[in-house]
């Protein structure tokens, strides 16, 4: 070929996304999206957009959202930052904060597009294993002195929860800044956002994917000191968010009464989706998000999960070694989690005939 991309480009693997399978009768329970619609608010003000809010430029600084997060929050609109999806955020962080002598940070396993964003930027990255998630945040994360620390709080793929005070202590550690991805927070019992008013340092991430149903949208936002939110802002794109995102995600965060609701369904199902694996033979982790992770003994995962594929039915499998005994299973609505447990036992009785 003629011409080159940058040597880490070439080197570098992509994200990999979960299977999107195009048939609507699919069970989808693969990429830990709300199994139920968004507030009726948020169809309300996109019906409401016209033609001369589409044909300007989207609001710079997400005017509405800010006001609406601010106050929920009680921060100051200063303090708000969006963007298209939690993903554009950690983009933005890496952008920021790192460099081929500034290394990003993290315990894993974890959430996989951390390492994709520092090859971007040519950034070493520091992986710190979990010793066990149970026991906390692990010693060699609090000595990587790195520019940027990620941590995933509650974890992905795993659903574990590192307590609030065990975060601070890491906070007040680390040199650089230490950015709390709360991508799931909303199916916690804790969140670690009060840290944003103590400590300099740290910033918070939200997605309105999971808990507000809008993973279509691609809308995150995350709450910090106004001194990483301006720098932020710096190496964002000019209009990152477009008009009907900002809207429907305005009247998604507005409706806290839909939003508890709609939490508390998914709850519940995680409990009985739980307590149903583990009769069936899987040990599945305690989980504080819209997944459960569960690891099969005997037969492999890998091959369930084939099977489970083969009946239209989508869960996560990721084959990596210290990945390749589990499936994350994403919460789905009663009638799909109830597909999922016929279909898992149909597998696994023919798996003890053959």
């Amino acid at each position: 070929m003629s011409f080159a991309f940058r040597d880490n480009v070439e080197r570098m693997a992509g994200y990999l996304p979960g299977y999107q399978p195009t048939d609507r009768c699919a069970v989808k329970i693969n990429t830990n999206e709300n199994p139920y619609p968004p507030s009726p608010r948020v169809l309300e003000a996109l019906r409401q957009l016209d033609g001369e809010s589409l044909r300007r430029y989207p609001p710079v600084l997400w005017d509405d959202f800010r006001r609406v997060a601010a106050d929920l929050h009680g921060v100051e609109p200063e303090m708000i930052i969006a963007g298209n999806g939690g993903d554009e955020l950690l983009a933005m962080l890496v952008r920021c904060c790192c460099d081929v002598d500034r290394p990003l940070a993290y315990a894993v396993p974890t959430y996989s597009l951390y390492p994709v964003l520092a090859a971007i930027e040519s950034a070493p990255v520091i992986e710190v294993p979990f010793e066990d998630e149970r026991c906390g945040i692990p010693a060699g994360l609090y000595q990587a002195n790195a520019a940027l620390t990620i941590l995933c709080n509650p974890n992905a793929p795993t659903g574990t929860l590192i307590p609030r005070e065990e975060v601070a202590e890491l906070a007040g550690a680390v040199e650089g800044v230490l950015a709390v991805d709360e991508a799931y927070v909303d199916f916690a019992e804790t969140d670690c956002l009060d840290l944003v008013r103590q400590c300099e340092n740290v910033i918070v991430l939200r997605s309105m994917s999971k808990g507000y149903s809008l993973a279509g949208m691609r809308f995150g936002y995350g709450v910090g000191q106004r001194r990483i939110i301006e720098a932020m802002i710096k190496v964002k794109d000019s209009y990152n968010v477009n008009i009907a995102t900002q809207v429907a995600a305005t009247a998604a965060l507005a409706d806290q009464a839909y939003f508890r609701e709609n939490r508390e369904r998914i709850v519940q199902e995680r409990q009985r989706l739980h307590i149903a694996l583990g009769k069936l033979g899987f040990e599945v982790q305690e989980s504080h998000t819209n997944f459960l992770w569960a690891r099969i003994g005997g037969r492999g995962a890998g091959e369930v999960y084939d099977a489970l594929c083969q009946r239209n039915i989508y869960v996560r499998y990721f084959d990596q070694p210290n990945l390749k005994d589990h499936l994350r299973i994403s919460i789905g609505t009663v009638e799909q989690n109830n597909a999922l447990l016929d279909g898992l036992q149909a597998i696994l009785e023919r798996s003890l005939e053959s």
